[in-house]
C-alpha cells in the first residue's frame, strides 16, 4: 500500500467519525457515561475510562483486521480468486457507502438485529453495572465488535490487503483515527447536537467509501479479465 492509500484510510475514518460513529457509538458512550461515570469525578478520572473505553474499541478492530487480512491471504494465492475478493470488498463498500448516506437498510438491518441477540443485552448490561476501569475496555471491545457499515468497509479493506500484518494495521489506524471524536463526545455530550456538521461529515466519508467501492471492483475486474490497471 502506498502513503496515499493510508491518508486515505485516515481521512476517510477521521470524516467518517463525525458522523456514522457518533450515531452507531454515541449511544454506547451516553449509556455508559451516565451509569458509569460520577458527575462529582475528576476531568482527569473521565478522560482515562473514555480512553479505556477507546483502547478496547481499537483493540478489537485490530484483531479483526489480522482475521480478516489471514483470509484475504489465503485467497491471493489464486489470481481469480484475488480478483474476486476486491470485486466483493468493493461491493461491500458501496452498500456500506449507500447505507450511511440512508439509500440501503441491508446494513442497519444487521445492525438492529445483533442488538436484539439475548447474550449480547446481557452482556452489555453486566458492564453497565461495573463501574471498574477494566469494564471501560470491556465495553469498548464489545462494541468494536458491533456490525456497523462504517466497519464493514475497513474490514473489506483489510481483506483485500491479502496480509495479516497490514489487515491489523489498516483497522487499528481506522480505530485510532475515530478515537479523537469520541473522546470529544464523551467529554462533551452536547457536541452529538451538531446535526449538520455530522451529516456533511458523513456525506463525505460515504462518498470516498462509494469512490473506494467502484476502484475496488474495476480492480478486481482487472484480475480476472486482463484489463488496463
Amino acid at each position: 500500500m502506498h502513503e496515499i492509500e493510508w491518508l486515505l484510510i485516515i481521512s476517510i475514518a477521521f470524516a467518517g467519525s463525525f458522523g456514522h460513529c457518533i450515531g452507531m457509538c454515541g449511544g454506547f458512550i451516553v449509556a455508559y457515561s451516565s451509569a458509569k461515570i460520577d458527575s462529582g469525578m475528576s476531568v482527569q478520572s473521565q478522560f482515562v475510562r473514555h480512553s479505556a473505553y477507546n483502547m478496547g474499541r481499537v483493540t478489537s478492530y485490530a484483531i479483526m483486521g489480522m482475521i480478516f487480512g489471514a483470509i484475504g491471504s489465503i485467497i491471493s494465492w489464486n489470481m481469480d480468486l484475488h480478483g474476486a475478493l476486491f470485486i466483493m470488498a468493493g461491493v461491500i463498500m458501496i452498500i456500506t457507502a449507500l447505507g450511511m448516506i440512508g439509500l440501503s437498510k441491508l446494513i442497519h438491518l444487521i445492525e438492529h438485529s445483533f442488538t436484539s441477540l439475548p447474550w449480547f443485552k446481557k452482556l452489555f448490561s453486566d458492564l453497565i453495572k461495573n463501574k471498574s476501569i477494566g469494564s471501560f475496555f470491556a465495553l469498548g471491545m464489545m462494541n468494536g465488535f458491533f456490525p456497523c457499515g462504517f466497519v464493514f468497509f475497513f474490514a473489506a479493506k483489510a481483506a483485500a490487503s491479502a496480509s495479516i500484518i497490514k489487515g491489523g494495521l489498516i483497522m487499528a489506524i481506522f480505530g485510532l483515527a475515530t478515537v479523537p471524536t469520541l473522546l470529544m463526545l464523551g467529554q462533551s455530550v452536547s457536541f452529538m447536537r451538531q446535526v449538520a456538521f455530522r451529516q456533511m461529515m458523513n456525506r463525505v466519508a460515504a462518498l470516498a467509501i462509494f469512490i473506494y467501492g467502484v476502484y475496488s471492483i474495476y480492480y478486481g475486474l482487472a484480475f480476472l479479465f486482463d484489463l488496463p490497471l
